[in-house]
């Protein structure tokens, strides 16, 4: 971790973000880097990454699987065509098995895979292998989105793979180094509970807003 803090800090918005993390990144060396944005909320912050990289970007899918009635709260991930991931400390503490979640995983793979094939707009997936990847969000809460969407880089063999976010939940970043070769995030503040909360501006992000940035 670069930074540490006994405040919140707090980000203008995502393209604030961006530029804070991308000074952070912007001090090492990369080979051929390419910068993936999960999406939605990642590819604006990705974005201004790539730019000051002088990287290429493109876009990644991962899906939170909520829990039965809590929606918002991910008790496991799905990509397009990885394997789910569950959160197994989450699923006990709701009594829930991974078989009970298998309706929810069938529809949020189908949504990963809808999305990616719109923000894909016929192009060929970018070539992974070999390259210095780097999967950038707009902020680390669980990690169960952030490993789903890792393992599913992985595969492709890149030469190195990085997981970067303008903001991360304390110990969020250890969990998720256990899947990248390093974690890169601005601030790790106490108290944090979403995402959200550490933005002046965080309006939700749309496929249209997804879609401009990559043509971009």
């Amino acid at each position: 971790m670069s930074e540490r803090e006994d405040r919140p800090r707090i980000f203008a918005d995502r393209e604030d973000g961006g530029r804070r993390l991308a000074g952070e990144l912007g001090r090492r060396s990369w080979t051929d880097p390419l910068v993936l944005g999960l999406a939605r909320g990642g590819v604006p912050v990705a974005a201004v990454v790539a730019r000051r990289l002088g990287a290429d970007l493109d876009v990644a899918v991962a899906r939170k699987i909520g829990a039965p009635g809590r929606r918002e709260y991910g008790v496991g991930a799905v990509t397009p065509d990885g394997p789910a991931i569950y959160d197994q400390a989450a699923l006990r503490a709701l009594k829930l098995t991974a078989a009970r979640m298998a309706r929810a995983e069938t529809r949020e793979r189908a949504e990963a895979r809808r999305r990616l094939e719109r923000y894909r707009a016929g192009r060929e997936p970018v070539v992974l292998t070999g390259r210095d990847v780097l999967l950038v969000d707009d902020g680390l809460a669980t990690g169960v989105t952030a490993t789903a969407a890792l393992r599913d880089v992985r595969a492709a063999h890149p030469r190195t793979l990085v997981f970067a976010a303008p903001v991360a939940a304390p110990g969020a970043a250890a969990r998720v180094r256990l899947e990248a070769d390093d974690v890169v995030c601005v601030s790790e503040p106490p108290g944090f509970r979403a995402v959200g909360q550490w933005y002046a501006d965080f309006r939700q992000m749309g496929d249209d807003d997804v879609l401009d940035l990559l043509v971009r």
